[in-house]
């Protein structure tokens, strides 16, 4: 078994309403207002309230190099990343106790808005007490399923080292990617939708060492399921520029909720004999709002059972991989009854879609 046992969160400091990038977008785009004002209902529609970036709003404003931004996406993926592993490790609601740095067997660091070599880890590695022989696993473009299939790989080496401790550290600077000449509708979209932010999830094995720090009653994963779309590479990602990542989102994605993601949801409740009301929550990435009512759709559910991942969309926006992990977080606040089940979901690049079923105990 792996158990979810603490989260931390790394959240920017500049938060901005929606209103304020409205307008904001609107000013930057000034010379192709007749576009822009047929898009703006987007920004009233996404049901994001406000967002946080690594930058001010003033930034937008200028044009920025790949250079500029990248080395900007290495100074702020390290801060905040070290704020959120620091809040996961000594997180009084989940730990009766201080989890050290050094009992960190393996770290996984999931990220798509940068680049570095050596990855961001052996930044974080020189800068907390964690021990020279960490296993280290840095995943990179997997965008908003990365916090998902990290959570599957890291269960897949806890579950044959039932004695060893793993942290998944998901950052993205959403922010950084942004490009004031690009007019195509998948930027106004994006504009409208994503934001930074970095968070940790503490896992353990069932006969880890670091069981007796727990306070409270963790969720442990019971089984896990991958799925892949044949030729579907352009749904969703990066289109590489002189002047930085260019946002690719296509406009199929709810529709594929409906037909790819309902054909994988529908096999693992039947594989693993579950029916929709044996389901506590929903612990979904909120990719954007038609993408949670979809979701609801095919699931067959109630608003309620998702109102964590509404409430991330809300308050920070997507956040590409790390956003599953926000809603996660308010999950496990919860007083969650014993033996309930939660299902957690993330849609990415690829196509892919990963599921989780987890029990809280």
């Amino acid at each position: 078994m792996t158990y979810i046992c603490s989260t931390g969160l790394g959240v920017p400091p500049n938060a901005i309403q929606q209103e304020e990038i409205t307008e904001l977008v609107q000013d930057i785009f000034r010379s192709s207002s007749r576009h822009i004002t047929r898009l703006l209902p987007v920004f009233k529609n996404a049901e994001v309230a406000t967002r946080q970036f690594v930058v001010n709003r003033d930034w937008f404003r200028s044009d920025h190099s790949f250079k500029e931004r990248n080395d900007l996406y290495q100074q702020h993926a390290v801060t905040t990343s070290l704020e959120a592993i620091d809040n996961c490790l000594a997180n009084e609601t989940f730990l009766r106790k201080e989890v050290p740095h050094d009992a960190i067997d393996m770290i996984l660091f999931v990220s798509s808005t940068g680049i570095a070599t050596p990855s961001i880890d052996t930044y974080l590695y020189n800068q907390r007490d964690f021990r020279s022989d960490i296993k280290r696993m840095p995943l990179w473009g997997l965008g908003c399923a990365g916090g998902a299939i990290a959570l599957s790989r890291a269960h897949d080496w806890i579950t044959a080292n039932p004695d060893k401790t793993a942290l998944i550290v998901c950052c993205e600077l959403c922010s950084l990617t942004f490009q004031k000449s690009d007019l195509k509708k998948s930027n106004i979209i994006g504009s409208a939708l994503f934001g930074d932010g970095t968070a940790a999830v503490l896992l353990m094995g069932e006969t880890s060492p670091y069981q007796s720090h727990l306070k409270t009653d963790p969720a442990k994963i019971l089984h896990t399921s991958s799925r892949t779309k044949k030729y579907s590479t352009d749904v969703m990602g990066w289109d590489v520029t002189d002047q930085g990542l260019e946002v690719i989102f296509s406009r199929s994605i709810p529709s594929l909720v409906y037909s790819f993601w309902k054909e994988h949801s529908l096999a693992f409740f039947k594989e693993r004999e579950l029916e929709e009301n044996m389901i506590h929550s929903y612990i979904a990435h909120p990719g954007g709002k038609k993408v949670l009512e979809a979701m609801e759709e095919v699931l067959e559910t109630s608003k309620t059972k998702l109102k964590h991942s509404y409430h991330v969309l809300k308050n920070h926006g997507n956040m590409s991989s790390a956003t599953v992990f926000y809603v996660l977080n308010e999950v496990m606040k919860e007083q969650n009854p014993a033996k309930a089940k939660s299902i957690l979901s993330a849609l990415g690049p690829g196509f892919c879609s990963e599921l989780l079923l987890l029990e809280w105990t």
